[in-house]
């Protein structure tokens, strides 16, 4: 068997014809390895500085598949630590879009140089002047085009130019930029685009698997648990919501209606649940299946587990009720009807599993706990009561004040079960179901 050889006795070939810049090498030997993105943007910025090229300022944008961000901005000033803007969806309307070279590159600009240092230099962007009172002398805009990405908006009628970014450069040097500095620049471009977009990928890939998996979901498909047939059990307090009267209403309004109807109603139960540390886990037309898991760091000093997952999803219930109050008061103004909704809530163990066809998998939870708050759901309409619990969820919680709604049959559930709400004068909120 041949032997590995360490690095440091791997051979070496003085007469090899690569030869690479500082900043060149710290793009392209990275070992396989991934870095944060400040640090990636950082390191070529002060190794160009170290070449001797006077940066005052360098940014970089890189695409975003996020439902709530385009792009993101990576800020490079000197002596500074890099900064991080996210640019939302609707900058592609605004007038500063279409005022700044951005806009240009995205029309297909090869290039964007000015001499902020010149008489009557022209200032025919909106960033311009701003630079040249901190003191630049010169600006200079290239194209990143990447392989893959989401496209950018135009002004009506005009051609849609896609992956295509972009990266600035601007210097405070008396005279600007040398030629040959220019020239070293955009040689260097297709290494930052290749290196950058490399980072942007794994980066939409994140971005995109949250988005449709969930947090912690998204993190195990990353990891390599993607495989059909896997599954492992997790211990959580369930979460059930549906939206009462969702078929009526759909007959009601026209399609584009239903879907806003369904966006705000899913935030207002959302993000209760993402802020008291509960995971969405799926949407089932209007219904959100979320969990709070039983973990003991998520508990307070001398709580139990168990009753820090059930107290986060019922402080979680009760928040999206608010939410709920506040949207429909809004609805009334413009007009339209109140949603209504009813909440479940479960303690229990469940599977996480990639269940499915060979090809095409649901990473979802399953187990008898979950039609257990199914069953739990469906007793709000019943009971008339907007947030209903299971015997178990509400001995988990002693000192909540929850109270005994009596003994009732849960379809597909062998023996009658205790059934608990929460005390109208508790609950911070007018909706019903």
């Amino acid at each position: 068997m041949a032997e590995a050889l360490p690095v440091e006795r791997l051979p070496t070939w003085p007469d090899s014809r690569i030869e690479l810049t500082p900043a060149a090498r710290w793009l392209v030997d990275h070992g396989g390895e991934s870095m944060p993105m400040e640090q990636l943007f950082a390191g070529f910025c002060e190794r160009l500085a170290e070449e001797g090229i006077p940066l005052l300022r360098v940014i970089a944008a890189l695409p975003s598949m996020h439902p709530q961000v385009l792009s993101r901005a990576f800020f490079w000033r000197r002596d500074q630590p890099v900064e991080v803007h996210s640019v939302g969806h609707d900058v592609v309307e605004s007038e500063e879009y279409f005022n700044s070279p951005v806009w240009a590159i995205h029309q297909g600009a090869a290039a964007i140089r000015r001499r902020l240092d010149l008489p009557n230099a022209p200032m025919d962007f909106g960033i311009l002047p701003e630079l040249k009172e901190q003191g630049a002398t010169d600006y200079l805009a290239l194209p990143m085009r990447f392989t893959q990405g989401p496209g950018f908006g135009t002004k009506a009628g005009e051609t849609r130019q896609r992956n295509v970014s972009f990266c600035s450069f601007t210097t405070d040097r008396p005279g600007g930029f040398t030629p040959g500095e220019l020239s070293y620049i955009m040689e260097l471009m297709p290494l930052v685009s290749l290196r950058l977009e490399i980072e942007a990928s794994r980066r939409m890939t994140r971005d995109l698997l949250t988005t449709y998996l969930g947090r912690a979901p998204a993190k195990r498909v990353l990891k390599g648990n993607f495989h059909r047939g896997r599954g492992f059990e997790v211990e959580a307090a369930i979460w059930l919501s549906d939206l009462r009267g969702f078929t009526a209403l759909s007959d009601r309004v026209e399609n584009q209606e239903m879907i806003a109807t369904l966006d705000d109603y899913f935030e207002a139960m959302a993000r209760p649940v993402q802020e008291n540390e509960g995971e969405v886990l799926k949407f089932i037309g209007d219904g959100l299946l979320a969990i709070f898991r039983v973990d003991p760091e998520t508990a307070k000093p001398g709580e139990d587990p168990r009753e820090a997952a059930c107290r986060r999803a019922l402080q979680a219930a009760c928040g999206a009720f608010g939410q709920l109050d506040a949207l429909n008061v809004k609805r009334a103004e413009a007009g339209q009807s109140a949603l209504r909704a009813g909440i479940g809530l479960h303690l229990g163990k469940v599977v996480f599993g990639n269940i499915g066809a060979t090809d095409r998998l649901d990473f979802t939870v399953i187990g008898r706990a979950v039609n257990e708050v199914a069953r739990v759901e469906t007793s709000t309409k019943i009971l008339g009561r907007p947030i209903v619990t299971s015997a178990t969820f509400a001995q988990a919680l002693p000192n909540a004040g929850l109270e005994s709604l009596g003994f009732h049959v849960l379809r597909g559930v062998k023996r009658p079960q205790e059934l608990h709400g929460v005390p109208a004068e508790k609950l911070a909120c007018k909706a019903d179901t």
